[in-house]
């Protein structure tokens, strides 16, 4: 199962800062040594123009050239550096390249077999909207690679009468992917579903297609009856052929900034069942891991680690389809 990551680019954040960027390196040591039939590759940095699918080229040409004012650095979360800049145009070209992974789509615009399902190893920067980042998000993955993808999708069936490619975004960060929520309002074609906390950042919620509020302490009982919830209304409002997957660690019992009870067999299961509702329907998928702040790092690792454990036997469901 192909795996994209781009933590060879490391912020330099000051001491002290709450942002846990050890964890990605972690998750990448772990997959190599537990999981080999996770293959893991560099991911190609997103263009400007990919970027314009989702934000505004001023915004994009600030962030690049670091001319962006201090006041945006500090609601983003991140000091501005030339790593920092880099590393947020790889996040979104890593889920780019699952998402292309998944459909079949090769990055010379050649057609290829799909695999089904692919992963980004960091991603899920769902707090950018258009003209700002915040949370630390600074460009918004998913919202980029939802248009892009539906360009290619439109290039590759430009002869045929193939209809449009619709994608569903289920956000299972803790946090409400406000960015993405703003980002798609308005589009039809790309359903925006989040499961989050009902009094957790930010503050100020966006209204998304389908929003599912929760309160503090919520268990794995309670979230996963919610989640069969929204499962069944994206079932009767939106048929997609792609989806985006954030499967945000931070809804666990050990979050310092989840404020959920969910333990490791809880999101286990909700990533199965996430998996098994795209599986069920042939719908290829991308995801991302998003938000995780564990007391203990290494639970935040552990419930990647198990995110991807399940998505290899999916993974592997697929291939056995194609042979």
């Amino acid at each position: 199962m192909r795996t994209f990551y781009a933590d060879q680019f490391v912020l330099p954040l000051p001491a002290g800062h709450r942002f846990p960027m050890a964890k990605y390196q972690m998750l990448r040591d772990r997959l190599a040594a537990e999981l080999p039939a996770v293959r893991l590759g560099p991911a190609l940095r997103a263009t400007d123009g990919e970027l314009a699918l989702a934000h505004s080229p001023a915004y994009v040409n600030a962030i690049s050239s670091g001319s962006i004012d201090p006041a945006a650095m500090r609601e983003i979360g991140f000091p501005w550096s030339p790593a920092m800049a880099e590393r947020a145009r790889r996040s979104v070209g890593a889920t780019i390249a699952a998402a292309r992974t998944a459909l079949g789509f090769g990055p010379d615009g050649a057609r290829l077999p799909p695999e089904g399902i692919a992963a980004n190893i960091a991603g899920g920067t769902h707090h950018a909207s258009a003209d700002k980042g915040g949370g630390f998000c600074v460009f918004n993955d998913f919202c980029v690679t939802a248009r892009l993808m539906q360009a290619e999708h439109a290039r590759h069936h430009a002869r045929q009468a193939a209809p449009a490619l619709r994608v569903a975004i289920i956000d299972l960060d803790v946090h409400q992917g406000n960015g993405t929520a703003r980002i798609c309002q308005g589009d039809a074609s790309i359903f925006t579903l989040s499961m989050h906390g009902a009094k957790n950042f930010p503050f100020r919620k966006e209204a998304g297609d389908l929003d599912i509020d929760l309160p503090d302490g919520c268990d794995d009982a309670d979230y996963l009856a919610a989640l069969e919830r929204a499962l069944d209304e994206l079932t009767h409002r939106f048929e997609p052929g792609l989806v985006l997957y954030l499967a945000g660690a931070d809804p666990h019992e050990g979050d310092r900034l989840g404020r959920l009870k969910l333990t490791h067999d809880g999101l286990e299961a909700r990533d199965r069942r996430v998996m098994d509702w795209a599986w069920q329907r042939r719908i290829p998928l991308a995801f991302a891991m998003g938000g995780g702040y564990g007391t203990r790092i290494e639970d935040t690792v552990q419930v990647q680690v198990n995110t991807y454990r399940v998505a290899l036997q999916y993974w592997q469901r697929w291939q056995n389809r194609m042979r």
